[in-house]
């Protein structure tokens, strides 16, 4: 979509968020969105066949202000569909991450817009710190690389998905692959075009580290990235080797650090 199509009161960041079965925390991360310093905004959060009051809640912050839109999907289906059903009914020109347990500092897009016009970047993210199901802090500050171009990135997975930020008038077209760590072929995806990816060294951000999420599963993640290589980037044996040991060495020292 081309910014010339957009009309004057379209929302200038469209927020994508895929949510299941988080009614502990959906409230709470769409609080993170409502206290942003900066307001122009559009919230879409993809139920994503919850079976508890996921929905529910979301229905009741959509029905008090217009800018949150739920999007429901009878069955689950996944979060790269999820994301990919909120991008598709996106109005914005910039595109935002959130999962539905995470939260956003209330000054979060007004400092990483300022960023993505001081730097002319098409893909940003941030620093951060990470939070358990009890809402403390756990570990240390994780802070950004300065900036990842295609190769760095496949030797460092290092845009969370709650930092990121997209100019889909630099990017073009945003399409999410079907894929474990689909969020890592997304950011792939989009500096494979030539592009680089700049890191906003500020804490704006909490990442929740919950028992039983994806990333919390260091072997099934190592798998996922090792498939990103060799069946998504296509690869070969040594090349993904090569990468992913530097990938593995990364992932061990920032787990240490953690």
């Amino acid at each position: 979509m081309s910014g010339n199509s957009r009309n004057m009161c379209s929302p200038l960041v469209s927020i994508i968020t895929p949510c299941w079965n988080v009614e502990r925390f959906i409230g709470q991360t769409i609080e993170s969105v409502l206290s942003q310093t900066f307001a122009n905004w559009e919230l879409l959060i993809v139920d994503d066949g919850s079976t508890d009051r996921t929905a529910a809640i979301v229905n009741d912050y959509a029905t008090a202000d217009p800018r949150i839109i739920l999007i429901r999907q009878p069955q689950n289906r996944g979060s790269a569909l999820s994301r990919q059903s909120a991008i598709d009914r996106a109005k914005g020109r910039y595109l935002a991450f959130l999962d539905g347990d995470d939260i956003w500092l209330p000054n979060k897009l007004e400092r990483q817009l300022a960023f993505m016009r001081e730097t002319g970047a098409a893909l940003t993210y941030t620093a951060f710190r990470r939070i358990d199901e009890a809402d403390t802090i756990v570990g240390r500050l994780v802070e950004p690389p300065p900036s990842l171009n295609y190769r760095q990135l496949l030797k460092n997975t290092a845009i969370p998905t709650l930092t990121a930020l997209v100019d889909r008038d630099l990017v073009g077209n945003v399409a999410m692959t079907v894929w474990p760590r689909d969020d890592f072929c997304l950011w792939l995806s989009i500096l494979r075009r030539g592009l680089v990816a700049y890191g906003l060294n500020e804490d704006l951000a909490r990442y929740r580290v919950r028992r039983h999420s994806l990333s919390s599963n260091v072997l099934r993640s190592a798998r996922g990235v090792w498939s990103i290589y060799r069946h998504i980037e296509k690869l070969s044996l040594a090349r993904s080797a090569w990468y992913f040991a530097h990938f593995g060495t990364r992932a061990y020292l920032k787990r240490i650090r953690f």
